[in-house]
């Protein structure tokens, strides 16, 4: 049986179609947001920075981040956000996936690296709309690391 997952491929859709509706969103989520400007979920959350987006990083420890707020958990934010930019190791991504589909948040993008195949069938089994072992979100919306 395949599973409930809008994966590209069920959908039909191309990936420049999936990116669209992740992106058709007003705000967004940078789960693993970094201090360290040198690592991915800090660049990721810059480069929505540099979109003009509103994101909300999220990572355990709190405090600021790039001078934002972060939160502990998708279930912290002051709101319900479209889409999840997920930056992760792949072990902890599962939990990500699960705390996504309680909070009611329906777009997910594993970044590269944060993947693994149980969070994927997750992901497939909660009917969430997933973009993974695809494009880096920075590559897309034209990070500068400056």
């Amino acid at each position: 049986m395949e599973p409930a997952c809008r994966t590209l491929a069920q959908m039909g859709d191309t990936l420049d179609d999936a990116i669209d509706a992740f992106f058709a969103g007003n705000s967004f989520a940078v789960v693993g947001a970094s201090r360290d400007r040198g690592k991915y979920g800090n660049k990721v959350l810059r480069s929505y920075l540099q979109a003009g987006r509103r994101v909300y990083p999220v990572n355990p420890q709190g405090g600021t981040i790039e001078g934002r707020t972060a939160y502990p958990d998708l279930a912290s934010l002051p709101e319900r956000v479209h889409g999840v930019s997920i930056i992760t190791p792949p072990h902890v991504t599962i939990g990500i996936v699960e705390q996504a589909a309680r909070a009611g948040i329906r777009h997910l993008w594993m970044q590269p690296g944060a993947e693994s195949d149980e969070a994927i069938r997750k992901a497939a089994e909660l009917g969430l709309e997933l973009i993974h072992s695809g494009p880096c979100v920075l590559v897309l919306q034209g990070f500068k690391d400056v």
